[in-house]
């Protein structure tokens, strides 16, 4: 019954893992073996010829040069396509960020004397959306995609790269043992929930998205428990798992006791998507 119980965890941690996996040997095969074959990290990954870029870096590059290329615009399809019908699936099943995070929380797990994991400071949702807003507006002002530079998740791959090939580590790193550091002693998530601009992009373009979890209204028993296993911290007892902001983790759905929540494929505007 366990095993049935985690199926959503275990198939999402096998999925961050293998992600990581990915841009954490992949500079090991560039430089040691010349095997070029796949090239970068999760803002800009090469797949032989095919680039598939960040949707935010790809927006910031457009906007900053007032010119649209069409190889960028190919390589931000697929990112697109994939928040736009699976919401913010990147967060939650590939981004670097979560694996570390996930790894904390396992290391956490055996000292914590509760099931759930306590947030201690909780802000508005809508601070996701001021964080893009901000991002977009300050690299227009400052002419310079900063989130390109200074973005967490692909600070994660950059480390790596230059820690093989040139033996160092840059001082912004530093930013990701602070979003670490955040989710681990603060609030699970606090940079993914409130401070991620490309978390907010995807959600935003996820807004319509077609899987959903789907709750049976009449059998839930209000217990909470989903509540409290969302890492970003929605009550999809309350209809929130059809807000952009959900990143369809499964967690609610592995905590539900009496299995009234559960994916769905859905067709036209999301049911219950004006809640709040």
């Amino acid at each position: 019954m366990r095993i049935r119980l985690m199926r959503w965890r275990t198939l999402r941690r096998i999925s961050l893992f293998f992600a990581f996996l990915l841009i954490l040997i992949n500079p090991f095969l560039n430089y040691y073996l010349n095997f070029n074959f796949i090239q970068g990290w999760y803002q800009s990954l090469g797949i032989g010829d095919l680039w598939v870029v960040s949707p935010l870096e790809g927006l910031e590059s457009i906007l900053l040069s007032k010119s649209i290329y069409a190889p960028l615009v190919v390589g931000m399809l697929l990112p697109v396509v994939l928040a736009s019908l699976l919401g913010r699936v990147f967060c939650s099943w590939i981004c670097p960020i979560s694996f570390l995070s996930e790894t904390l929380d396992v290391i956490k797990r055996p000292f914590s004397k509760t099931r759930f994991f306590k947030d201690h400071l909780v802000f508005p949702k809508w601070l996701l959306w001021f964080a893009l807003i901000g991002d977009i507006l300050l690299a227009l002002i400052a002419g310079a995609p900063f989130f390109v530079f200074l973005s967490p998740p692909g600070l994660v791959g950059r480390e790596i790269m230059m820690a093989v090939f040139l033996h160092t580590l840059a001082i912004e790193g530093v930013l990701v043992i602070i979003v670490l550091l955040l989710h681990f002693f603060v609030t699970r998530r606090f940079f993914c929930r409130y401070m991620c601009p490309l978390g907010g992009l995807l959600a935003l373009i996820g807004s319509r998205r077609r899987l959903l979890v789907h709750q049976n209204r009449e059998n839930c028993k209000k217990c909470g428990l989903c509540k409290r296993a969302c890492p970003i911290g929605l009550s999809p007892a309350d209809g929130e798992t059809t807000l952009p902001y959900c990143w369809n983790c499964g967690e609610c759905v592995d905590a539900c006791p009496t299995k009234v929540l559960g994916f769905r494929w859905t067709k036209g505007l999301l049911p219950g998507f004006r809640q709040s």
